[in-house]
């Protein structure tokens, strides 16, 4: 892939190490203060019921409801990857705590912004849509885990398609479950979890126009920038082949 120019924006970072490109979320922020923050919060609520009159016990309950869901989002914040993506001279790969997975450039027919119509108008998301040409290296390599993660976070995106087929006159339906069995056009048969998958990106690319779902939690910077670095990355790579 040679030398690529990542511009960094504010405090996110994009590693370049050799040929290898590693980006940090911008979810991966302040996971340490936040919980530093709310242990300072839960001892400063445990005083506060300790020490207060009965009648401002409400408030020092409220104050540890809160102090312990600082602790919690810090928690998680701290449990994510250090980087969200890596992109090297082959592929792609996509890193979550739930699991990975990783796509050949060769595997990736489109790359860009997805739009919702409405009415005559088309509006963009904040997302970052990828298209493949075959599910086969996907399905065959990504794990349960990381598969239900994504279902789970589609839902309101896949909602909101819904609710714009609903507009047109057309709606789908009302299930948001997939069928638990997939074959591929090569013939593989998948069940459980991957095959909800498969199922699932074929209904958001019939939405939308793209199997795969950046969100902009998970990059570090613009969407359209980002955009921009997988298509140059994605050149350089098929220059090579």
């Amino acid at each position: 892939m040679g030398r690529i120019d990542v511009p960094v924006t504010g405090a996110f970072l994009a590693v370049i190490m050799s040929d290898i490109i590693r980006i940090r979320a911008g979810v991966k922020r302040n996971g340490f203060t936040l919980c530093l923050a709310g242990m300072v919060a839960l001892f400063l609520s445990a005083m506060w019921l300790v020490w207060m009159p009965e009648i401002l016990k409400l408030a020092g309950i409220f104050l540890t409801s809160a102090s312990l869901v600082t602790i919690l989002i810090g928690w998680l914040k701290i449990r994510e990857p250090a980087y969200s993506f890596e992109l090297t001279p082959d592929k792609f790969t996509y890193l979550h705590r739930f699991g990975s997975y990783s796509l050949d450039w060769n595997n990736i027919q489109r790359v860009d912004i997805p739009r919702l119509h409405t009415g005559l108008s088309h509006e963009p998301l904040e997302l970052v849509g990828i298209r493949l040409k075959h599910y086969a290296p996907l399905l065959d390599n990504i794990s349960p885990r990381l598969a239900s993660n994504i279902l789970m976070q589609q839902r309101p995106l896949l909602l909101q398609a819904q609710r714009q087929q609903c507009v047109g006159g057309g709606c789908y339906s009302d299930s948001l479950i997939e069928d638990d069995s997939f074959k591929s056009p090569e013939g593989k048969v998948y069940r459980g979890m991957i095959a909800m998958l498969a199922h699932r990106m074929q209904r958001m690319r019939e939405a939308f126009g793209y199997d795969l779902y950046l969100y902009a939690s998970e990059l570090d910077r613009e969407e359209r920038e980002f955009v921009e670095l997988l298509k140059s990355c994605q050149q350089k790579a098929l220059e090579h082949y």
